[in-house]
């Protein structure tokens, strides 16, 4: 038989993975990096602040609610989230990681925290579901029982491209009923948003304009040279490298601005020691 598992000491980590086994499965801790800080957050002040509200109340054992970030990928959603734990990591609060296909674990998963002091997030990461997939419906029913009875130190943050989960089509909207004159969306139309109203909190995130872009870059650099002592300014031409950059990859976002950042500031520090 194998050995059993040593237990996690919560007070120093601040992070795991859900790790399915067999039928069971277990905690797995990570080492997580608490560089990326709320103040890297550029452009998104509303999300990280109705967020950071709601993440506050849930460490002050207030009543808080389960929260979907949906948008655009790499718009700092994920980012936010690891971000409130670098923040408040000091004040007890711990993240574990969930994959989508793993959430039917969700009560073993909270089963083992449920009487613990730490104030628990599990975050699933890219949250949805292809047209025809049933699992929305398990996991509707395992939201269900897990998040309203969940103990008063455990929240659900996810992430997703979608803000119903499920793709919406445009003949979804053909099957609305009008009854007593008010319109009325198809029972499947409702099982679909079904779904995302288990979530109390919803925050939307949207593609970049290009001046938010290129103020997300200027911060990068900003942070990257200063570690290294490199000297710069921001020009007309550093802006037209960084549009060029995000349309070459077909991404203007914020990942996007950080790689472009890393390669200017990598290639300036190359240049000064030629």
């Amino acid at each position: 038989m194998p050995a059993p598992r040593q237990a996690i000491d919560w007070t120093q980590c601040l992070a795991a993975r859900w790790q399915r086994e067999g039928r069971s499965g277990f905690l797995l801790p990570l080492h997580v990096s608490l560089d990326t800080r709320l103040s890297d957050l550029i452009g998104v002040d509303r999300q990280v602040e109705q967020l950071g509200r709601n993440t506050q109340q849930f460490l002050d054992g207030m009543p808080a609610n389960h929260a979907l970030l949906w948008g655009s990928r790499g718009t700092g959603k994920s980012s936010l989230v690891r971000a409130l734990l670098a923040e408040h990591a000091k004040a007890g609060l711990r993240l574990i990681e969930i994959e989508r296909d793993h959430l039917a674990d969700l009560p073993r998963v909270v089963e083992q925290i449920a009487r613990l002091p730490q104030r628990f997030v599990l975050f699933c990461d890219d949250l949805s579901f292809e047209s025809g997939e049933g699992d929305y419906r398990v996991l509707k029913s395992v939201l269900d029982g897990s998040l309203e009875q969940a103990p008063d130190n455990v929240l659900l943050y996810a992430t997703s491209n979608r803000r119903h989960l499920v793709p919406e089509k445009e003949s979804d909207n053909e099957n609305w009923k009008r009854v007593d004159g008010e319109l009325h969306p198809s029972e499947a139309v409702e099982d679909k948003i079904a779904l995302s109203d288990r979530f109390g909190l919803w925050l939307s995130f949207y593609p970049f304009t290009q001046e938010h872009f290129l103020d997300v870059v200027e911060h990068w650099i900003g942070q990257l040279a200063g570690k290294s002592g490199l000297e710069w300014q921001r020009n007309e031409e550093l802006d037209i490298l960084a549009v060029r950059w995000a349309t070459g990859r077909g991404n203007r976002n914020g990942r996007c601005a950080y790689q472009f950042a890393r390669y200017w500031v990598g290639l300036k520090l190359l240049e000064h020691k030629a």
